[in-house]
């Protein structure tokens, strides 16, 4: 994967988790229990990250648990899961793609040791988070709440809005239709 797609990714990755974390301040206040269940799986989503983040580091593990014993509130975690997302944007930025192929050691939270490339570390971070932000828009759907559209192609051309007009529109065959 290129260094440039690498940082267009984690900058999705950001702006996605950004606006699922404000439309999560407009949760009723009688959707207590979808406001938790939708902190829980974000929790872990930024424990994940920030684990890694570790092991890309060199760092000692910031957690001993990819979940946390208690639910946070949104004031204390959203500007935690912002922090680890801006490193993310910054890590991969220019990011040499010779370094991509090394491979780091590590132990898991449950004792397992493992082993994975800084490419497949970065690739993880980024399809972990796409799957649990799903988890938090099913819980806000099973509860009548419109979940934002965490979609790359939006990210896209909300950044950059000439997409919408470059080049011709198809006419036919498969592509016309996606």
């Amino acid at each position: 994967m290129s260094p440039k797609l690498l940082s267009s990714l984690f900058e999705f990755k950001a702006w996605a988790d950004a606006d699922l974390l404000s439309a999560l301040e407009r949760v009723p206040a009688d959707q207590g229990v979808t406001l938790r269940g939708c902190l829980h799986w974000l929790e872990h989503i930024h424990r994940v990250d920030s684990l890694f983040q570790a092991v890309l580091e060199g760092a000692p593990r910031p957690f001993d648990s990819t979940f946390a014993e208690h639910t946070p509130d949104l004031e204390r975690l959203r500007p935690a899961m912002l922090a680890t997302d801006a490193w993310y944007v910054e890590h991969v930025a220019g990011f040499a793609p010779e370094r991509l192929g090394e491979v780091l050691a590590f132990t898991f939270t449950d004792g397992d040791r493992g082993s994975m490339s800084r490419e497949e570390i970065l690739l993880h971070v980024l399809t972990h988070g796409v799957y649990h932000r799903g988890n938090v828009g099913q819980l806000m759907m099973s509860a009548s709440l419109a979940p934002p559209r965490d979609v790359l192609a939006k990210f896209l051309h909300a950044r950059e809005p000439a997409r919408r007009t470059a080049g011709p529109l198809p006419t036919a065959g498969p592509a016309a239709s996606a």
